[in-house]
């Protein structure tokens, strides 16, 4: 039997031991592990240790990669040719041997395979139309050519945000408003709500009569008043107790309440499987600093970008980010090496810049909730239509402008605090998400706080002198929110970036040059939607047309940003990573979804309604008509429903969710393991490719002077194999690697 000069068999064709072999770093790892083991557990692994120690997997080849090449030649059978990563002569001899391999298969085999191919071809194809057919798909590829997939992932939010206020305003549109429509067409009966509460139930119209200027009808039309109020935009509209159909009964209450529960559920369920996405892959890339270096150097580029000034960007950016992640190393360093008098002075300085900052933030609300409460009061009163239009605009402008000084202040501050760069942005950030989405809670505050205070008593559970539909009024309020934010959008891009960009272009002044090209700051333009969509979820319940208007209104917010990046801004010499954004975006959005639902709530559960307007005349508060509703149903309805809601049913189901969550930790805590062992494997792997290159070097240094005895000697093992080794066993000489000691297997571990 022929021996092999690498792997020698006896005679019955059984690996034995190698001396080139027996030095790699991962069986010397293995080697040094398994002294600490148990004297059963090494005779039993004893066997197994070569087949998986070596990274070269040569040992026991024949019984451990024939399982592997069958699973792996049944995968790719199923699979395409086009999607095989092999070369093209190689898929044409697939190919040739599939067709031969059908040509023998049944008839009934051969339908079952072009059946299945047909299936799969009429899906890729099916999903290349749907792909095609997404918004905006040829913008979003042209802003993803120029300027890379950093600003790419801004505008693919923002198509999100569109496609989800429009599912919004279907789910109000179909179970709120096309029964109404509908209802005079198809002999269907209304009902409507008539609650005689006395002076409760009067509602007195806001229509102007008589002859209207033409101004008014502008300050009707931004402010929500007016022509407008009684109309689908408003809560107050739908005065609709039931609706009677020839076979069933429609009660536009209980759908009023459902469609508010179904929007706000469908909303946290969309953006928590969409972050969950950018969730693992920023965990990954978060873990280990080592592999961020080596994924910025190795794969940081984006081969998206054709525009040379994006490319020129790209390429500062990268340094920017390397500069940066140096910087945070150094700092880490540098907070190592503080000392107990440097500690005392930082938090000390951080403290007293805290508390200024809460300060700012105090002083902000305070002025919002001024604002409010002085405007609520000023609309009794008419003056003239600027007046008038400022008094109705006062919490939007107040809000606005703490909403822009804000951001300036925290970003000076934030340099005297002495964070890493990374932790600056992050602060900064949150911050601002704080200053935006509490100023939206400080209104509604200063509006329940007016709605629930009366002068005497409250006769009707609210102040029906000053707020006769209660919720129309707060409706408008988000309304003339909406419209306010898109106006200075639109503003600020005309009157402020345009006007810059021209001054920078044509003017040669050093000031000119110095403020420079406006930047397009991704993490605040984010801010701005999350902002406006924020309002959205609260002003739907208030005002069910709303999603409609946010949808146009980011509709033509994309293209006034696309207008605004191509010719007025530049990308920011800051770089905000893409492959982090959209984790960044979703949770942002996802804490204004739950701001949302806190005014939402304490709406329908806590406040008693208007009885005067809405579809909830006849209850207490809006969370009664669920119960009501639950109390008409027939009594096996009614028992599995009071089921569900018992103690018993909720402490088992959360049991089960207890025991479903501690399986999905184990699970992660396993994947985790595995995920640590196969990254233990691949830097063995490469301490072993490492090991073979210098001992092959070492070999060819070696050969010159062993030439004349190599040549006189026969040669052992003429037969040609497909291995590696064959080329260069016969310079290899066992005193080579003898002659050097085994590497210390202790730095293994």
């Amino acid at each position: 039997m022929e021996t092999d000069p690498v792997f020698f068999t006896d005679r019955s064709g059984r690996i034995t031991s190698n001396p080139l072999l027996d030095q790699l770093p991962s069986y010397q790892s293995l080697l040094y592990r398994r002294k600490s083991s148990a004297s059963s557990n090494k005779r039993r692994n004893s066997s197994r240790g070569r087949l998986g120690s070596s990274s070269s997997g040569k040992w026991g080849m024949s019984t451990f990669t024939r399982p592997l090449e069958k699973q792996k030649s049944q995968v790719t059978e199923q699979q395409p040719i086009r999607e095989l990563a092999k070369p093209m002569a190689e898929k044409r001899r697939d190919k040739t041997q599939r067709l031969e391999e059908a040509q023998e298969l049944s008839n009934w085999r051969q339908w079952r395979r072009s059946s299945r191919r047909y299936l799969r071809r009429l899906k890729d194809d099916t999903q290349e139309w749907l792909s095609s057919m997404k918004l905006w798909r040829g913008d979003i590829h042209l802003i993803e050519g120029m300027f890379g997939t950093g600003i790419l992932s801004y505008f693919s939010f923002l198509r999100f945000l569109v496609v989800l206020n429009l599912i919004i305003f279907l789910i109000k549109f179909i179970f709120v408003m096309f029964p109404i429509i509908v209802a005079p067409y198809a002999s269907g009966n209304i009902t409507y709500n008539l609650n005689d509460a006395g002076v409760c139930s009067v509602y007195p119209s806001s229509a102007r009569r008589g002859l209207v200027i033409f101004h008014e009808h502008i300050t009707d039309l931004l402010s929500g008043g007016g022509f407008l109020e009684q109309t689908y935009l408003f809560y107050g509209f739908y005065k609709v107790d039931k609706i009677h159909f020839t076979n069933v009964t429609y009660n536009l209450a209980l759908a009023y309440l459902l469609s508010t529960i179904a929007y706000l559920s469908l909303s946290l369920i969309w953006i928590v499987k969409r972050s969950a996405r950018g969730f693992k892959r920023n965990l990954v890339q978060d873990e280990d600093r080592f592999q961020s270096f080596c994924n910025k150097i190795f794969a940081g580029w984006d081969f998206c970008i054709t525009n040379e000034n994006a490319a020129r960007l790209k390429r500062s950016s990268l340094l920017y980010e390397l500069r940066t992640d140096l910087e945070e190393e150094r700092i880490k360093q540098k907070i190592a090496d503080r000392t107990r008098k440097d500690k005392c002075r930082i938090y000390l300085i951080r403290l007293i810049l805290n508390l200024f900052v809460i300060g700012v933030l105090a002083g902000c609300f305070y002025s919002i909730y001024i604002a409010t409460v002085f405007s609520q009061e000023a609309q009794m009163t008419k003056v003239n239509f600027i007046v008038d239009l400022i008094y109705e605009y006062l919490p939007s402008i107040v809000i606005t402008v703490a909403n822009f000084i804000t951001p300036l202040l925290f970003s000076v501050i934030i340099n005297y605090e002495d964070y890493s760069p990374a932790f600056e942005i992050r602060f900064t950030l949150m911050r601002c998400v704080f200053m935006r989405l509490t100023s939206i809670a400080v209104l509604l505050f200063s509006l329940w706080s007016q709605i629930t205070n009366c002068e005497k008593e409250c006769v009707c559970g609210y102040n029906h002198l000053l707020y006769s539909c209660w919720e129309t009024r707060v409706g408008q309020e988000m309304y003339k929110l909406t419209i306010f934010d898109f106006i200075t959008i639109v503003a600020v891009t005309i009157f402020v970036e345009f006007p810059r960009k021209l001054l920078v272009k044509h003017c040669d002044c050093g000031l000119a040059k110095w403020w420079g090209q406006q930047e397009f700051a991704i993490p605040q333009n984010v801010l701005e939607i999350v902002y406006g969509q924020t309002i959205c979820w609260i002003g739907t319940f208030f005002c069910p047309m709303l999603p409609a208007i946010c949808t146009i209104k980011y509709f033509f917010i994309f293209y006034i940003k696309k207008v605004s990046l191509i010719k007025n801004c530049r990308p920011a010499t800051r770089p905000f990573r893409a492959s982090s954004s959209n984790f960044f975006f979703l949770g942002v959005l996802l804490i204004g979804l739950a701001l949302a639902c806190l005014p939402v709530t304490v709406s329908v559960a806590q406040i008693n309604c208007s009885h005067a307007c809405g579809p909830f005349v006849n209850f207490n508060t809006s969370w009664e008509v669920l119960p009501t509703t639950v109390s008409q149903l027939p009594s096996g309805a009614q028992n599995l429903l009071f089921a569900l809601s018992s103690e018993a049913f909720a402490v088992s189901f959360f049991v089960v969710t207890c025991l479903a969550m501690f399986y999905v930790i184990a699970l992660a805590g396993a994947h985790k393991r595995v995920i640590n062992q196969l990254r233990e494997q691949l830097a063995m792997e490469g301490r072993d490719k490492r090991f073979l290159i210098q001992k092959l070097c070492q070999a060819q240094r070696l050969s010159p002077v062993r030439s004349p005895v190599s040549k006189s000697q026969p040669r052992r093992g003429s037969r040609s194999s497909p291995s590696y080794h064959t080329s260069f066993s016969s310079n290899f000489n066992e005193g080579v690697f003898l002659a050097h000691s085994p590497p210390d297997s202790s730095t293994h571990v």
